[in-house]
């Protein structure tokens, strides 16, 4: 089953190649729509460049794993303090896994307090963007085909017994619906800060486990229209989906964002790290 959901997400996500042109009575999948934007001035301009910072935390470790194209992933893993069959899958922005991400990712290990395994993944193969130019130039070079494997590879890693969600901000909120759909019954929770959902209804079920999405009613892209389709299409797949809009922009929770909103960012991290405790049952 696991193999057959992974190909199914596979031929979905590789069927609009970054490179072409979907037709007009298809609609390009989440992950493909999201990397689009990487063309487009508008939505450059949405983001800042990252302010420099340098992670400089001791409890996690880079790490890597066999993926199905025969080229190994990596990714930066913050391990349980004790055995635990417990993962939480983090997928960065469109700039990379850059040490933003490993900081934000040891602030959710110690929130469920060091009892779940945090893997950041890597979806660029170790490049990092340091200017929205450049983001923009890997959001739209990320091989469909590759993201994919990535997935499974770190899908692999975790084990056949692992309990796994999911959390992603833009590129990477888009990223982890896709994580999630992969991960198949072993997924049991996903949470997406303002990325680009999947509208393709049989897709949607064959999602395992509730969705948080967190929105910004001000995002261009990622709009309230885009939001209401997808708690229209989530309600016509039977699952289960709670939204919470703030009145912010796209990359209200990154710091380094001139859109970046400090109160929306606590309330969304207090409802992922809620939604994340009960999902694991701490």
């Amino acid at each position: 089953m696991k193999k057959l959901l992974f190909l199914l997400l596979l031929s979905g996500i590789t069927r609009f190649g970054y490179a072409q042109t979907p037709s007009c009575c298809h609609n390009p999948d989440g992950v493909t729509a999201f990397a689009a934007l990487g063309s487009q001035e508008e939505f450059r301009m949405e983001h800042k460049n990252p302010l420099p910072y340098v992670y400089q935390g001791t409890g996690g470790a880079a790490v890597t794993f066999n993926t199905p194209d025969g080229t190994p992933a990596s990714g930066f893993l913050f391990k349980a303090k004790k055995p635990s069959q417990n993962y939480l899958f983090v997928y960065h922005e469109w700039y990379g896994l850059n040490d933003y991400i490993r900081k934000e990712s040891e602030k959710l290990y110690n929130e469920l307090g060091g009892a779940v395994n945090v893997l950041a993944v890597d979806c660029y193969d170790g490049k990092v963007a340091t200017n929205r130019e450049d983001a923009g130039k890997l959001m739209q070079a990320a091989s469909r085909a590759r993201l994919g494997a990535i997935m499974q590879g770190a899908l692999d890693y975790a084990g056949k017994s692992a309990r796994i969600a999911t959390v992603g901000w833009c590129f990477g909120g888009s990223l982890s619906l896709y994580s999630g759909l992969t991960n198949g019954a072993q997924n049991i929770g996903t949470v997406m800060y303002y990325g680009m959902p999947e509208k393709d209804v049989s897709v949607l079920k064959t999602l395992h486990g509730p969705v948080l999405g967190l929105f910004g009613n001000q995002d261009k892209s990622i709009n309230p229209a885009v939001v209401s389709e997808f708690e229209k299409n989530m309600q016509a797949a039977g699952k289960t989906l709670t939204v919470k809009r703030y009145d912010a922009g796209h990359g209200f929770a990154n710091p380094s964002n001139p859109v970046f909103n400090e109160a929306a960012t606590k309330d969304a991290f207090g409802l992922t790290s809620a939604f994340l405790k009960k999902t694991y049952g701490l």
